[in-house]
């Protein structure tokens, strides 16, 4: 179906990646994994000809139909849902508007071998064209209860991100190339689009950092590793991947230890030799022999010889470890990948209530609050994920607590000691006209502590002066955490942190969090990390929220 040959690509003469080669074949559903900037986009920008390689081709079958779901999808913002819809689900009535143009070409120019393909297609097409399938694909992303009128402008961000996925799984493709597709599901439209993928005979190649999503869906994982600039494929999937990556890297370790032994071996046994060519060569220049002493003469050039045979051998013996250094066989030591490294200082003392709500209803209109009359406590200490619908209230309910708005009824009561730590999903408190040692600068005494702190961030080089309107989302991310740690706060409100954040840099900070000894209230999807990380569950939907253990 597809097929990847010898693909290379570079920015400024430094390699993205190198000789990259798989395949994809029908019904197939593959991940695509790797930490951000190690080019997964840029490959399947490739895929579709957005971009082109520097060596290399991709080829596909001829009749193949591509469905493709970029990150930052751009919708016609004067179209109306339902003119998106309806073109990206091709109504059988649509379909034979086209059908008829198709036809007229191809009576002009029966011969056109590429008017005929696009003429079968459409009848296949035709005959595939089912109304009811765009209803159960809005319904299952959650757009099904928003006005069909309604322009795509007037859609928040997520109901954006959602439409564009609606129009890709609706275009009947037969092969899906997503990038982060889960981005802004909750969990009923995550388990929707599994099921959805499950079912589906096309071929899917996926960039996703949700763990859960990957162990669900893939029987293949693609894993691009940016020291090496390759391609790694392992059978299985997200799981199965990090049972067999962990394999490898224990039998390296043994590999190289077993490796760096012998190369000792081999330097004291070198160090040994040239000592012996040494104290053979003062022997011979200590030696005293008379002119006509003719036997000691013997014996002199006797041990000149055996100097400079010695000496010879140690010569060998440094070659041959020169070989041996410079050869492909030999191990190179496991190196880590570059991760966020995140700790947080010493916390101020929390009493033992920290957040507490008291008949609380918030949202927008008095008159239909999205919660209300909540009357809930968290404890210090207290982990908890907050989750449910989306718009169900959970981001409103943690602005509220920050104090960014005001209750429609009741009270929020934050503990004396507490100092709150907010982190907005949409990443809306970055000051686009700051750069990002200025968005820290404040925490510190000078520049030179600043960016060592944003070292640990991976900001490093001039990336600190660059703006953070410049900055990728994944960038911006680690950006709002390393603003977050520096504050020294005890109490975390965090609204999706872990989003367009890679694998890797999750697993770190979920670490760091684990290491936190403060309060964490954190709205979240990813139920990997609910899974490990939550004391409880608050579920938010309907107007209320119920605790679940």
């Amino acid at each position: 179906m597809l097929t990847v040959c010898r693909l290379s690509k570079s920015f400024d003469h430094l390699p993205l990646f190198e000789n990259v080669s798989f395949n994809l074949n029908p019904g197939e559903r593959v991940g695509l994994i790797g930490p951000n900037g190690c080019g997964k986009t840029t490959l399947m920008r490739i895929l579709v000809g957005q971009e082109s390689a520097d060596t290399g081709h991709v080829s596909y079958d001829p009749d193949l139909r591509l469905g493709y779901l970029p990150q930052g999808f751009e919708l016609d913002t004067t179209a109306t849902l339902g003119e998106i819809v309806g073109r990206a689900a091709s109504s059988a009535e649509t379909l034979q508007v086209e059908l008829a143009a198709a036809a007229s070409s191809l009576a002009l120019h029966p011969g056109d071998l590429a008017i005929q393909r696009d003429f079968d297609a459409l009848l296949r097409r035709i005959q595939l064209a089912d109304t009811g399938r765009a209803a159960s694909v809005l319904a299952g992303l959650g757009l099904d209860s928003i006005d069909p009128a309604l322009p795509a402008g007037c859609l928040s961000g997520g109901q954006k991100t959602r439409l564009s996925l609606s129009m890709v799984l609706l275009s009947q493709p037969h092969l899906l190339l997503l990038d982060e597709p889960t981005n802004h599901l909750d969990i009923a439209m995550l388990e929707w689009l599994e099921d959805w993928l499950s079912t589906c005979p096309c071929a899917a190649l996926i960039i996703s950092h949700d763990r859960t999503f990957l162990d669900r869906i893939v029987t293949r994982i693609l894993e691009l590793d940016p020291q090496r600039h390759s391609l790694r494929e392992y059978a299985g999937n997200y799981s199965a991947y990090l049972e067999q990556r962990q394999a490898e890297i224990e039998k390296q370790w043994v590999t190289y230890q077993d490796q760096q032994l012998e190369i000792r071996h081999m330097q004291q046994d070198i160090a040994r030799t040239k000592a012996q060519a040494a104290h053979a060569e003062r022997q011979t220049s200590s030696a005293r022999i008379g002119g006509s002493d003719m036997k000691a003469k013997g014996v002199k050039d006797h041990q000149r010889r055996l100097a400079k045979k010695v000496a010879r051998k140690a010569k060998a013996r440094e070659k041959k470890l020169e070989r041996y250094l410079a050869s492909d066989e030999r191990v190179e030591k496991p190196r880590d990948a570059r991760h966020i490294k995140l700790e947080f200082g010493a916390l101020s003392h929390l009493g033992r209530s920290v957040i507490s709500l008291e008949e609380l209803s918030i949202g927008y209109d008095p008159a239909a609050p999205l919660l209300c009359g909540l009357a809930l406590n968290v404890p210090a200490g207290q982990r908890i994920a907050l989750t449910g619908p989306n718009g169900s209230g959970k981001t409103t309910l943690l602005r509220t607590i920050a104090g960014q708005l005001a209750p429609l009824a009741g009270k929020v009561r934050l503990g004396g000691s507490v100092r709150v730590g907010y982190m907005a999903q949409d990443q809306e408190d970055l000051d686009p006209s700051h750069t990002v040692l200025q968005t820290v600068s404040a925490a510190f005494p000078n520049q030179t502590r600043a960016r060592n702190f944003l070292a640990r961030f991976l900001f490093t080089g001039d990336e600190p002066l660059k703006p953070t309107s410049l900055l990728s989302y994944g960038q911006r991310t680690r950006l709002m955490l390393a603003r977050l740690v520096a504050s020294g706060c005890n109490c975390l409100l965090l609204d999706e942190p872990a989003n367009h954040l890679d694998i890797p840099s999750r697993a770190q900070f979920e670490q760091a969090l684990h290491q936190f000894d403060g309060t964490v209230l954190v709205a979240v999807h990813d139920r990997y990390f609910i899974e490990r990380f939550a004391d409880e569950v608050w579920w938010v939907e309907a107007g209320s929220i119920s605790r679940r253990l």
